[in-house]
């Protein structure tokens, strides 16, 4: 029997329309799962039964009142919202307990289109402190879990909008990524994980894009239920320090999951270079058999250097670290507070303020080189290849312990793959393609040319079709 959870977003979407099921059946389907289910997986900072009843309520009467050309497109689908963007009237803790008790007067731009687009909104999903880390801990609510063993970290930032979907929690999620927090925690708990191209979505006027390195974007099972939400997420907006590309007029996203690619030249690499990190003997498997897959289906590929060495020289990693420090010191903190933080956050803080202008600045300009060569370099290939990480999921705790200078070092052993594109700004996306030995999910990583969301889409959407993801899912999904 199909139950409400198995359903992806696209077969939710048809059957609120066709009368099959109402939104508020759906609605209260997920709440009684996250009622039940979510102590094993913290996916939520706060649930909001009572809006999001209401919601699907009006969405209910939208139905019978207006023509099915007025709907709009998430019309009674719930989701859940990344506790670092305001949501009106909701507390929005950022994962601090600093701001514990902190209610949004407003949406975001992204939660507004969302909510214009008929969302009903479930709650909001739990995030490390202002988003710093690529694990889930924070002071504010227990850590997060990956559904698939709970013993492991969901990844992060957006550990609880992964562990909501992985767990059947939601059927989609909001999902945000700067350093690779959408597809961090896409590979390590088996989910579809689109991180856009910089300015494809808009931050809304409300917000400092600083150096452009964070966009939301969504966290799904399937790639048309990514394309759907991405349809809704992607706006402009005046004074845009960022404009994406722009998209082939009367195109949406979801039109190129249709699309066979055709035959693609794909560039690939799976090491870390002069940065000398080990890559997990699983992953280094799981990445030669995505070049066959590849292979198999008529695409070209071919080996190329590891980018951080080809186009960044030797200056890479602290190069990114002087703008993550940056980063972390911008955000709002009462002086007499500031002990209250996280010890990461703490750190990263310490360490921005002994950082002079001018060398921030020339990191910033070394960057933008490096970005500029690369994106000169790969533009011969429809498509870059490379692992999401470079070990399979680890334990809660594993980053913790030692003092932040070693967190940092771990987290970056962990996930040396995924900044050089929040730095190029270019469209990138986890792909949930293998597992362990264990069972546990391995990602592939394919970034695309800048505005090349469709192409990543029409590829992903490929694989899928080739080697089925959908069905393998964690062992509480059942329950």
């Amino acid at each position: 029997m199909t139950r409400i959870h198995d359903l992806p977003l696209h077969r939710l979407a048809a059957s609120i329309r066709s009368g099959e099921l109402s939104p508020v059946e759906i609605t209260e389907h997920y709440l009684d799962r996250i009622h039940r289910l979510d102590d094993r997986y913290g996916a939520y900072i706060s649930v909001l039964e009572k809006s999001a009843l209401e919601q699907a309520r009006n969405a209910r009467n939208r139905i019978v009142r207006d023509t099915p050309e007025e709907l709009p497109p998430l019309l009674g689908i719930p989701l859940p919202i990344k506790d670092l963007d305001p949501l009106a009237g909701a507390r929005v803790t950022f994962g601090s307990r600093l701001h514990a008790d902190l209610v949004a007067p407003n949406d975001s731009a992204v939660v507004g289109r969302l909510r214009e687009a008929g969302a009903v909104l479930l709650g909001k999903t739990n995030t490390p402190e202002f988003g710093s880390t690529c694990y889930t801990e924070n002071d504010v609510a227990p850590p997060t879990r990956n559904p698939w063993d709970t013993r492991l970290s969901p990844g992060g930032s957006s550990g609880g909008a992964a562990a909501a979907v992985a767990a059947g929690l939601a059927p989609v999620a909001h999902a945000s990524d700067g350093g690779g927090s959408i597809r961090i925690p896409a590979s390590v708990c088996g989910l579809f994980g689109l991180k856009p191209t910089r300015g494809r979505i808009s931050t809304g006027a409300d917000r400092a894009e600083l150096f452009g390195l964070s966009t939301s974007g969504p966290l799904t099972r399937s790639v048309l239920d990514a394309a759907l939400l991405l349809d809704v997420m992607a706006d402009s907006a005046p004074g845009d320090v960022y404009p994406a590309p722009p998209t082939a007029p009367g195109t949406s996203f979801a039109d190129h999951v249709l699309r066979e690619p055709g035959q693609l030249r794909i560039g690939h690499y799976a090491d870390t270079g002069t940065a000398g990190i080990p890559v997990h003997a699983e992953v280094l498997a799981a990445h030669e058999r995505t070049l066959r897959i590849l292979t198999d289906l008529g695409h070209e590929v071919e080996e190329i250097e590891t980018p951080t060495d080809a186009h960044f020289g030797g200056s890479y990693a602290r190069d990114f670290q002087y703008l993550w420090e940056a980063v972390a010191s911008t955000i709002p903190v009462d002086p007499a507070r500031e002990g209250e933080l996280t010890a990461i956050n703490r750190w990263l803080r310490e360490r921005a303020r002994s950082t002079a202008a001018p060398d921030l600045v020339a990191a910033w300009g070394r960057l933008q080189r490096g970005a500029r060569s690369m994106l000169t370099a790969h533009e011969v290939y429809d498509v870059v290849l490379s692992p999401t990480l470079a070990s399979p999921p680890v334990p809660v705790g594993h980053f913790t312990g030692d003092g932040p200078e070693t967190e940092f070092r771990l987290m970056t052993w962990f996930s040396p793959f995924t900044s050089v594109y929040n730095v190029s700004g270019q469209p990138s996306v986890s792909v949930p393609l293998h597992h362990t030995e264990d069972g546990l999910p391995i990602g592939s990583m394919f970034t695309g040319r800048m505005g090349g969301e469709g192409t990543l889409l029409s590829l992903s959407a490929q694989l899928e079709r080739a080697r089925p993801w959908a069905h393998r899912v964690p062992e509480g999904w059942t329950d």
